[in-house]
């Protein structure tokens, strides 16, 4: 060992029961889900009035959908009269109306009450006509960014600038950063639905710290050398992993990819950025691609993730082949989440009931775990049962 390891110093990690406990799940549905601002689905997806999502945020089923005047907009997936779940397909398409399968109360596609049958008139308990949109499905707040929709089931939601973008903006040292990828005009070009067995927060320190990258992912490592060396490229302002001298695209084996994205500065060309917008988000910079993950946790032990790779449009538009570099993320991926589910069942174990460390090179997740301490109002970073 060399000095500097031997005197490395060891933080404390959060105890096992904050990724098993069902009241910690609950909790962090309650206060960090349900009162934060999540990417729900891509805009693009619903390109045409009718179309709807449905998405679990938090406890809630959540509707997005674009209604007849163009515009994408966001309801609780309950009927106002008894409570039945509107849709319980994932996606789909209606012509005009949205219709309970209960008893056919029947909304517009802007979430006004506009049929209920049998009935001619309704009228509340003083005999007044009632107001439709009051009666109508619960709106749910929403913003599009990034060319995905973004939304928030707080009463009062918090400022979105300062947290989502915000977050992007802290990382990458520079505002008008992000813009000059141009995300918001680019096309999917591959999308993978990853069901993982594990916590959610266990997937969000791994997305942040790189010292197991040496271990885990040959294939990164081989396009981003640094990372051998267990550097978190994320955790530093601005800092961006360069690629290899001999590495010419951010593929599996290193190989060419496709022009860079117009409007990159020189010092985003050849390099990686990683971004994490809490709670759910990954964003990763390539100079010709953008992957982004979304995560929806269900369960203390179960989280999907959603993963986009996102190209310029002639590319997706000339059916070009990007085989090589969805290779590339999909096996960081794979590996990551193995590692995630290999690492699951030992959060139940006594070993780790008071948690484990962290070394020096994850230092920075201390901040995270933090952030979801005195997000759930544990001052003394105990969970409860």
């Amino acid at each position: 060992m060399t000095a500097t390891e031997q005197s490395a110093t060891l933080l404390a990690t959060l105890g096992g029961e904050f990724y098993t406990s069902a009241a910690v799940f609950a909790a962090e549905q309650a206060e960090i889900f349900e009162n934060s601002w999540i990417c729900a689905v891509r805009a693009a997806d619903l390109a045409q009035p009718g179309q709807f999502k449905k998405v679990q945020i938090g406890r809630e089923s959540v509707l997005v959908v674009r209604a007849r005047d163009g515009l994408l907009r966001a309801f609780l997936n309950v009927c106002r009269h008894r409570g039945a779940q509107l849709c319980t397909e994932s996606e789909g398409q209606v012509r005009r109306t949205l219709r309970c399968p209960y008893h056919a109360w029947t909304y517009a596609l802007d979430g006004k009450l506009v049929a209920a049958p049998n009935i001619v008139a309704l009228t509340d308990n003083t005999g007044a006509a009632i107001d439709r949109y009051r009666y109508g499905l619960v709106p749910v707040a929403l913003t599009e960014w990034l060319g995905y929709v973004w939304v928030c089931l707080a009463d009062v939601p918090p400022s979105f600038e300062e947290t989502v973008v915000g977050e992007v903006t802290l990382r990458l040292g520079d505002a008008a950063a992000i813009d000059r990828y141009g995300v918001e005009g680019l096309k999917l070009g591959h999308r993978i639905v990853y069901d993982v067995a594990a916590n959610w927060k266990l997937i969000v320190e791994n997305f942040m710290e790189c010292y197991h990258c040496s271990s885990i992912h040959p294939e990164l490592v081989d396009v981003l050398p640094e990372f051998a060396r267990g550097m978190a490229a994320q955790s530093f302002v601005g800092h961006g992993a360069e690629f290899g001298s001999d590495i010419t695209g951010f593929t599996v084996d290193g190989s060419p990819g496709f022009g860079t994205l117009p409007g990159l500065s020189d010092e985003q060309d050849r390099r990686y950025f990683a971004i994490t917008v809490r709670p759910s988000v990954f964003v990763n910079l390539v100079p010709d691609h953008i992957i982004l993950h979304r995560m929806y946790p269900l369960a203390a032990d179960r989280t999907v993730v959603e993963c986009d790779w996102l190209y310029a449009p002639d590319v997706v538009a000339a059916g070009h082949d990007v085989t090589r570099s969805v290779e590339l993320f999909h096996r960081v991926n794979q590996q990551d989440f193995e590692a995630c589910e290999r690492t699951q069942p030992a959060m139940s174990s006594r070993a780790y009931r008071h948690g484990g460390v962290l070394v020096p090179a994850e230092h920075h997740l201390a901040e995270f775990h933090q952030w979801v301490v005195s997000r759930l109002g544990m001052s003394d970073g105990c969970a409860r049962g």
